[in-house]
């Protein structure tokens, strides 16, 4: 049985990578129209770099729902980032926005430290589940 929190962080994270999708497209568009940038082949890193993370916090939501366990870091280094990227933006006059970042990476971070989520995300690739 998957536990409910298990649910929670895949969707906070696949939510987090819709973001990211979302920007990147809006980024891309911008390029594509003309918007001013310093360095065009710069500005297409950064739009790789957004669509890359994307891919792979789909991929982090993914598994973790499978109940693997390499998941489990890498939703905890992305809302590490969430968090670095909220504080300043809540404490920099965007309170809603700031919230609307550190509530859902806060509550991620406490329910992966969850015994039931530790138990539930705990096979390794190619092996049963454990437990």
């Amino acid at each position: 049985m998957r536990p409910r929190g298990i649910v929670v962080i895949a969707v906070v994270v696949a939510l987090e990578a819709l973001a990211l999708l979302v920007a990147g497209g809006w980024y891309g568009t911008q390029l594509l129209t003309g918007a001013p940038v310093l360095s065009f082949w710069g500005a297409v890193f950064t739009l790789c770099l957004l669509l890359a993370f994307s891919a792979w916090l789909f991929a982090v939501a993914r598994f973790l729902l499978r109940g693997f366990r390499w998941p489990r870091a890498g939703a905890l280094v992305a809302q590490l980032f969430v968090l670095t990227i909220g504080f300043p933006t809540l404490t920099g006059g965007y309170p809603l926005a700031g919230l609307a970042m550190l509530i859902p990476a806060v509550t991620a971070i406490v329910l992966l430290f969850d015994k039931r989520v530790i138990a539930f995300a705990s096979r390794a690739a190619g092996a049963p589940p454990a437990l």
